[in-house]
């Protein structure tokens, strides 16, 4: 089970959003850099990164500081935010970005999401699945559709993608815990790899996940975020307990 601490990138500082709202947004460093560094201290191997201000604006807004978390840190470092043609892609994966992650464009224009997969590969692109009440959400989760978020998903699948970061918006940025439920149904009727994101808030959130994955439910892992920051989970204890050391904490 893969565990991806996350950097959340508006106007080059670390943030976290409450509900994917850009007026609620909690800055926790300045330094991202030194954040990713600090997660690496933790025993990381991966890093999520959204350029929240490309979400919204589907321009590259945070490239500068995108390339310098990379080159700071050993970390395979994962990509998503506004990332809507092939020379974005391209872009990010020349600043050293280990994989991109579609979003918006994905869910308006699948056939975009089937040749980025043939082109770059099923490991270098996956997509971010975020649903509101089930139903698929775009341009930063600011708007809803009418796409079934698990129709979405067999799309992607049969489109080539293989892994998608499966988020509840209702329970991003809540410490409420994952809908871990949700997660697991959708990888199962997919076939997709899922990581879960959103509300995971405790390390009994986390053993929940293990759980799941160590079936062969297509749980990939998690995304930690808000928790870490608020300093209700400690890297280190979420990574000692995916590695099934349980005294963790």
């Amino acid at each position: 089970m893969n565990i991806y601490p996350a950097i959340d990138l508006k106007e080059g500082k670390v943030v976290r959003l409450l509900q994917g709202m850009m007026d609620k947004a909690t800055v926790y460093s300045d330094d991202p850099v030194r954040q990713a560094q600090s997660f690496v201290r933790d025993g990381a191997r991966f890093l999520h990164v959204v350029d929240l201000d490309g979400a919204f604006s589907g321009r590259p807004e945070n490239d500068k500081m995108i390339r310098a978390i990379v080159n700071s840190v050993p970390l395979k470092v994962q990509v998503g935010g506004g990332i809507r043609t092939s020379g974005r892609i391209e872009e990010l994966l020349s600043l050293g970005v280990s994989r991109v992650i579609l979003g918006t464009a994905a869910a308006r224009n699948p056939e975009f999401a089937a040749e980025a997969v043939k082109q770059y590969g099923a490991d270098q692109v996956i997509v971010g699945l975020d649903a509101r009440n089930g139903k698929v959400a775009v341009q930063g989760w600011a708007e809803s559709t009418e796409l079934n978020a698990e129709e979405f998903a067999l799309r992607l699948h049969d489109s080539g993608v293989s892994t998608v970061v499966y988020t509840d918006i209702a329970k991003d940025g809540m410490l409420a815990g994952p809908n871990l439920p949700a997660s697991v149904k959708l990888a199962e009727s997919s076939g997709l790899q899922v990581i879960v994101s959103g509300g995971v808030s405790s390390l009994a959130d986390i053993r929940a996940i293990k759980a799941e994955a160590d079936k062969g439910r297509g749980i990939d892992g998690a995304i930690v975020g808000k928790a870490i920051y608020d300093g209700a989970l400690a890297l280190k204890d979420v990574l000692a307990v995916t590695r099934g050391e349980e005294d963790a904490g």
